[in-house]
């Protein structure tokens, strides 16, 4: 974790992607937002709200196994709580759109092309 204190998500965002290398990292990131977004519009379209309670487990559940056992590393999410999460769905939108690789091909490289 660095101990560079980020004032600006522009700033943060690539020491972000620096900590999410690992291609099954980021696949169960991907996964855990799209769980994130599912259950945001099956509550609120529903009217369950109680599904509601569920995001931050699915959310965070699956990051942070992905960087427990996959990417070996502190999830930045502990020192930077809004940079962390606005990054979560910034990459998530780039692998969506193909911006970002779920195999990056060097530290920090958006490796879509």
């Amino acid at each position: 974790m660095s101990d560079k204190g980020f004032t600006r998500l522009k700033d943060f965002y690539p020491y972000y992607l620096e900590e999410h290398q690992n291609p099954t990292c980021r696949i169960l990131h991907f996964i855990g937002t799209s769980l994130v977004f599912g259950l945001l519009f099956y509550g609120l379209i529903s009217g369950k709200y109680w599904a509601l309670w569920f995001i931050p487990v699915v959310g965070y559940g699956f990051a942070w196994v992905g960087h427990y056992f996959f990417e070996k590393n502190k999830p930045a999410t502990f020192q930077y709580p809004l940079y962390s999460l606005a990054s979560d769905f910034i990459l998530y939108f780039e692998l969506l759109i193909g911006k970002q690789s779920f195999k990056p091909k060097t530290h920090g490289d958006s490796a879509a092309g």
